[in-house]
């Protein structure tokens, strides 16, 4: 077991002691003041109380082997004292050495030529003001005045049939805006119907507001904040156009975002690991169901840390990892799966189309959105196939779902210009999604349906939607500079 020894206990020592305590490393302090020994023990603080740190003294503390040595009185003199002492009785240590108020440049020379690292408390102060004053610190404090400033409840809005990351982000801005005496309600539409999401919410009895409700009326909220979606009326319960007071995404936008408060930030993997951000800014542990949700959010949309992946996303997930709860991780990781969603799954394989290494398929009618991503991530795993398009019927709409990997072809852009004049479509570079009203396609359902105007429909919808796809992939300047000279990749 690692043993770590404290040496001195003043204002920042104290502090220290009583957090290394809490860890399962053994620990030992030694102090020169009587009173602070005897607070330390009554904390159930292992403490020696000492005129000197001697090396006899020091060597008392033989088992196990010391690994870590933290020289933390306010006085620098002794500090530079004991950090001789200590290097000298265990050199084989790492030593931290606080410089203390009154250390000169003696003192600072010579410690920082036998400490492994110097803790300078001017220093340490100025960089955290920095911190707090720099772009970040300005985006948080503006959240903030940006929170304060609504008048009357704020409605949190994910976007439709919202996925772990988007809410566990909202949840997470409704514990923020709530800190400031703003109340929120976190307000969604559509389905929570895949089988993890489900497990998410009901594991963790998240209080959730659907829209679809009639009773609920959003223009009647003071103000409105999207997360992990930015355009109000696209994919969600608003109007467009809708007046926006805070927008928190991760997506690239392909139009400009107007709110009062806007924090895009599409170099990292989940939105979750934003809110994580403020949270950490704040100096704020919230509660364990909001990051246990966060770390989820981060780990799904990450597709378990291998796609898009940026340090931020690794950063926020071990600063959640203390304060979850893995045995709820889980049991929300292995959820059953509805036959639906297995049925869904079948009819993707058996109605695919190939050509080269990209696949598409057409499941026709489906009740279960959800289904659709699973099915495209599910196809992806085919032998040869690196970009797949999983799509649709549903309430008069199209539905479309697609996967890339180990390509250089955008998937997120791809849709975009396939599908955003006849719908609406986004995501990443290597899932994306899309929306196509049946009308833009050419076809409306009729009232009366027969199963020959059925097969008609679906034909027509799996023509156009693998036409566009397919040609606009012909056009992408990477998929062109990929296959050139090099044979039919694609085909």
């Amino acid at each position: 077991m690692v043993t770590r020894l404290v040496l001195g206990c003043g204002s920042l020592g104290q502090l220290l002691a009583d957090t290394l305590d809490e860890r399962p490393d053994e620990l030992q302090v030694i102090v020169g003041d009587t009173a602070r020994a005897e607070t330390l023990r009554g904390d159930g603080i292992p403490a020696i109380q000492t005129d000197e740190f001697s090396p006899e003294v020091l060597r008392s503390v033989r088992t196990p082997p010391v690994d870590s040595i933290l020289v933390a009185s306010d006085d620098a003199h002794q500090n530079h004292q004991a950090a001789h002492t200590a290097r000298a009785v265990y050199p084989q240590a790492m030593l931290l050495v606080y410089l203390g108020t009154n250390a000169n440049d003696q003192i600072r020379s010579e410690l920082s030529s036998i400490a492994d690292r110097v803790i300078d408390p001017g220093a340490a102060i100025a960089e955290q003001v920095l911190a707090s004053a720099g772009r970040q610190g300005h985006r948080v404090r503006q959240l903030h005045r940006t929170l304060r400033a609504i008048d009357g409840r704020l409605a949190v809005v994910m976007h439709d049939n919202p996925d772990p990351d988007a809410i566990a982000s909202a949840l997470a801005l409704v514990d923020l805006a709530e800190r400031v005496n703003c109340p929120a309600d976190a307000c969604y539409s559509g389905d929570i119907t895949h089988q993890e999401n489900r497990a998410l919410v009901n594991v963790l009895d998240y209080d959730l507001l659907r829209c679809d409700d009639d009773a609920i009326d959003l223009s009647e909220y003071g103000g409105i904040a999207l997360v992990d979606h930015a355009r109000p009326g696209v994919n969600d319960p608003l109007a467009a156009g809708t007046d926006v007071d805070i927008v928190i995404d991760h997506h690239p936008p392909r139009k400009p975002v107007e709110a009062r408060f806007v924090d895009l930030r599409s170099d990292v993997g989940a939105t979750s690991t934003l809110l994580v951000d403020y949270f950490q800014r704040l100096d704020i542990v919230p509660k364990a169901s909001i990051t246990t949700g966060l770390l989820f959010g981060i780990w799904v949309d990450t597709k378990q840390f291998s796609r898009e992946i940026a340090v931020d996303d690794f950063e926020a997930a071990a600063y959640l990892t203390p304060f979850a709860d893995m045995s709820v991780l889980a049991q929300i990781e292995e959820p059953q799966m509805t036959i639906e969603t297995f049925e869904t799954i079948g009819r993707a394989i058996r109605n695919r189309t190939v050509k080269g290494s990209v696949l598409t398929s057409c499941v026709k009618f489906f009740r279960d959105r959800d289904a659709i991503a699973q099915a495209s991530d599910r196809l992806l795993d085919i032998d040869g196939v690196t970009t797949t398009l999983v799509y649709g019927i549903r309430d008069d709409t199209v539905y479309a779902s697609a996967r890339t990997r180990s390509t250089p072809l955008d998937v997120g852009e791809t849709l975009r210009d396939a599908f955003d004049q006849i719908g609406d479509a986004g995501g990443h570079a290597d899932m994306a999604g899309a929306q196509i009203p049946l009308g833009f396609l050419g076809v409306i359902e009729d009232e009366e349906v027969t199963d020959d105007k059925r097969e008609h429909l679906i034909e027509t919808v799996r023509t156009v939607i693998d036409e566009r796809f397919f040609e606009t992939i012909r056009e992408r300047p990477s998929w062109q500079r990929t296959t050139a000279g090099a044979g039919s990749v694609y085909w």
